[in-house]
């Protein structure tokens, strides 16, 4: 409910991408792209597509890419 909170650490500085998609393969929301510093980083998501929508509750995935590093999670969004 409400926003998310994603944790990670960058072991070096370099460009990052962390988007949201849904089970379609959509994205709906970029959260991150550009360089980021090394260390730890939070990023929030407030359950919103691009354009400010709530998005409704279900299953989405969550892609990071960084400094050659490809991750992915699910993530639950709950009413």
């Amino acid at each position: 409910r409400g926003s998310s909170a994603l944790s990670f650490e960058l072991a070096t500085e370099g460009e990052l991408s962390l988007e949201v998609y849904d089970l379609r393969g959509a994205r709906v929301r970029t959260l991150a792209r550009g360089v980021r510093p090394a260390g730890r980083h939070t990023m929030a998501w407030d359950g919103r597509d691009e354009a400010g929508r709530p998005l409704p509750a279900g299953l989405y995935m969550v892609r990071m890419s960084a400094a050659g590093y490809e991750g992915r999670m699910k993530l639950v969004r709950m009413e």
